[in-house]
């Protein structure tokens, strides 16, 4: 039972736990008529400290759509942040009016100190470089989909693997999944930290800095930006930025049934020429972000007992 749980990290939840979340995903994307009224008068506050796109859309779609609505700041200068008011009492304050809270803020470990003060369910969507769980569900349930199996699969993972929160919380995930092998590819100014291999000790996994060599094997490719955010020098940001491209002639040396994921927004690590291949899901993932989110929102405010 999910009901009330918190979600900072992927790991929070069992494998039984997270397969309950995709089944359910599956079904909403089937009959989306029998959840429209599920979360009828109930409220989700968006807490983002940091700038978000998909996130904050798609657990706002995901709210809206389940016939609940939305509250919240995407622009922490807006709300009492500003005036010096602490998490602690920020989340407080909003456990009075709300019934779930989403959290992306730039420094690691603040939703899950918001989560120790909150009444109310606290759901992680991001902070600094550290975890990013939601994307790691929409992750996790497009392989499920795609592959028909998350287990079994040989994974590339491409591009920021040092800063790339949506790549730590991946792997961790998929470390708990059997027959996994994983294939780090990235300079190595970029590489993969050692705290996240240290997990992957029932495992095979290599590091390369080449994507052409690695890419015929793979089943999934995953690729990344490199975040200009996470870099304090520009030249270096700049030097790194086109490290790598995945196009037509790279792509052409892959499985054919091979998927190209991708957390968004990219840059230009991934070439416009290859989005209607149809190995190339990344927008089809942004989607069942979505489904994943209402899923998960279903699950936390009690499942079928929500009222």
């Amino acid at each position: 039972m999910l009901k009330g749980k918190h979600l900072i990290e992927p790991n929070d939840f069992t494998l039984n736990e997270l397969e309950e979340i995709f089944t359910l995903a599956d079904s909403i994307i089937k009959y989306p008529e029998k959840y429209l009224d599920i979360c009828k008068g109930k409220l989700l506050a968006t807490l983002f400290y940091e700038p978000s796109t998909r996130t904050r859309f798609s657990f706002e779609a995901a709210m809206l759509r389940l016939g609940g609505q939305v509250i919240g700041f995407s622009e922490p200068n807006s709300s009492s942040v500003s005036k010096g008011e602490s998490i602690a009492d920020t989340i407080r304050t909003v456990g009075c009016y709300s019934d779930i809270a989403v959290m992306r803020h730039p420094k690691e470990g603040a939703p899950k100190l918001a989560s120790k003060y909150s009444n109310i369910p606290v759901i992680n969507a991001g902070d600094g470089g550290h975890q990013h769980p939601t994307q790691t569900l929409t992750d996790l349930l497009t392989i499920r989909s795609y592959k028909k199996t998350i287990s079994n699969n040989v994974i590339g993972l491409c591009g920021d693997l040092k800063f790339g929160r949506t790549v730590h919380s991946l792997v961790k995930a998929l470390s708990r999944y059997s027959n996994m092998k994983f294939v780090f590819i990235s300079p190595p100014e970029l590489e993969i930290p050692s705290y996240i291999t240290d997990e992957l000790i029932h495992h095979e996994y290599y590091q390369t800095s080449s994507l052409e060599e690695a890419i015929p094997e793979l089943d999934i490719l995953y690729m990344t930006r490199i975040q200009r955010e996470r870099f304090f020098n520009e030249e270096e940001y700049l030097r790194l930025k086109g490290y790598y491209i995945l196009d037509n002639n790279k792509l052409q040396h892959a499985k054919e049934d091979m998927i190209v994921l991708h957390p968004l927004p990219r840059v230009d690590e991934i070439s416009s020429e290859i989005d209607n291949d149809k190995r190339s899901v990344y927008f089809n993932q942004a989607k069942y972000g979505m489904f994943v989110r209402m899923a998960l929102i279903i699950k936390l405010l009690g499942g079928d007992n929500i009222a």
